[in-house]
């Protein structure tokens, strides 16, 4: 959530094409995320190391269900999903034995760009006080049967709908043993070649009051991080001189989710949080951020402690374990319309641009970038370096001759005249640049955001070394 000061941003920074269509939002049921959360507690226990093979109990039916349910809705959408499972054995510290590991995918192809994927997840596994006992009742009601029902209910209501770009729901397994399902996903979607704009981490977002009786069912927390886990040493250093620790892809996304709740007056407020998680903890956004694939967590805006990774009992008048009782299924349906109207934008809207900004020695600027497969146009912002938000208005707007998309060769074939402090700008099938004359770079963060012909916008991506939306290059001298 912005200051008050900035909280108009929203209006002028993202385009609304829903409003000309369904809003897929509108859906959501907070009575279907209980019956799912309910079919999840039914498992007894969720623990990665429990029972692959009982056809009630454990990890390997909650799995298979959760398989079942995403084709039961594919069904429906006439066969509009693809349900996979990745399947992997993994052994680490919190898993002595080799172990069977899968996940739960379900693919809804974009209609014009179905190597474009965005990404919604919750873990389906669960655990107790002991992170090795895997037959205790284990609940996992909030952590994450939460998560886990609103991937499946965005499947439910986004299914309906068709976009240009891929939208992925997935079901991970082995989280609290390591972010093994996460790290399976990750690893699969760099095996499938997918350009992956953005991942949506659902973790612990169905309760609304804390342990000590704090209460807060008004807000989300949007976890991104600063400086990239894929930065390398020449980055790095080209940060530490020029700026970007603000300005990460991941960044911009919790800004872009924080716009859309802003348009949805009267709804959830997001609280981004400035960091990559909760201090000393993790999430199954971790592995895509390290191959940097942009990824934010979504957690309740109250934590209640007595109500996670705990065995079920009463100690001196207190209730301990992650039972149904203590969710907020309401609040869950918010967070899961925020999540489907965030993945709606997001496969409507092209890749964010990867622009470059260069001032040195110079009293102008110069922004380029590459042109952008579906993009129509480009929104151009800047905002001063001790700013934290982008600006309600773009300081331009370049559209993008027909000719110039359908170019089979890299010439130049428009110069616009000079629009207000814009000195006029070249757009080729290769690049796309505009000189901002009197604007001295030292001064400004700039950004550039890419537009569908519909008017659905991607975020705004930074100038800045390490902006772009996409893996940073390992360079001759970085270190792996």
């Amino acid at each position: 959530m912005k200051k008050p000061l900035l909280a108009s941003a929203a209006i002028a920074l993202l385009a609304t094409p829903l409003a000309a269509q369904d809003d897929p939002a509108s859906a959501v049921s907070a009575e279907r995320l209980k019956q799912t959360v309910e079919k999840l507690v039914s498992f007894g226990t969720r623990h990665t190391l429990s029972s692959q093979t009982d056809p009630k109990r454990g990890i390997g039916a909650a799995v298979d269900w959760g398989a079942d349910e995403f084709r039961s809705i594919s069904n429906k959408c006439g066969g509009c999903l693809e349900v996979v499972l990745p399947e992997t054995q993994v052994q680490g510290g919190r898993i002595p034995d080799p172990v069977r590991l899968r996940d739960v995918v379900a693919i809804q192809r974009g209609t014009e760009r179905p190597n474009e994927v965005v990404i919604v997840q919750g873990h389906i596994d669960s655990r107790v006080s002991d992170v090795m006992n895997a037959t205790a009742d284990a609940p996992g009601a909030n952590d994450d049967g939460s998560g886990t029902a609103l991937a499946i209910e965005a499947a439910r209501v986004l299914s309906k709908h068709r976009y240009p770009t891929t939208i992925v729901y997935a079901l991970l397994s082995g989280e609290e043993q390591g972010l093994y399902g996460g790290q399976l996903l990750a690893d699969y979607a760099q095996q499938q070649g997918w350009t992956v704009k953005a991942v949506l981490n659902n973790d612990i977002v169905g309760n609304s009051c804390g342990s000590d009786g704090y209460c807060d069912a008004e807000h989300v927390r949007v976890f991104s991080e600063g400086t990239r886990a894929d930065v390398t040493d020449r980055a790095l250093s080209a940060q530490a001189r020029d700026g970007g620790e603000n300005d990460s892809p991941s960044r911009n996304l919790s800004r872009f989710v924080d716009d859309i709740a802003e348009k949805s007056e009267g709804e959830l407020a997001v609280r981004q949080i400035w960091r990559t998680d909760r201090m000393g903890r993790g999430g199954d956004q971790l592995p895509f951020l390290d191959k940097g694939y942009p990824a934010i967590r979504f957690s309740v805006a109250v934590e209640n402690y007595d109500q996670q990774h705990q065995d079920l009992r009463t100690e001196d008048g207190v209730e301990y374990g992650d039972t149904i009782d203590k969710m907020d299924f309401p609040y869950l349906a918010k967070v899961t319309q925020l999540n489907v109207r965030t993945l709606a934008e997001l496969a409507q809207a092209p890749m964010p641009p990867a622009p470059v900004a260069k001032a040195a020695v110079s009293t102008d600027t110069e922004i380029s970038w590459k042109p952008v497969v579906g993009a129509h146009s480009y929104r151009l912002y800047r905002r001063r370096t001790d700013q934290p938000y982008w600006p309600s208005e773009p300081f331009d707007t370049i559209d993008v001759p027909d000719a110039v998309r359908q170019a089979n060769e890299g010439v130049v074939v428009s110069v616009r005249e000079p629009r207000g402090q814009r000195n006029g700008a070249a757009v080729s099938r290769t690049e796309i640049s505009t000189t901002l004359a009197h604007i001295r770079g030292d001064d400004w963060f700039f950004g550039v955001s890419s537009c569908s012909a519909d008017g659905a916008c991607s975020p705004v991506a930074s100038a800045v070394p390490g902006g772009a939306f996409a893996p940073i290059a390992q360079g001759e001298g970085d270190s792996e």
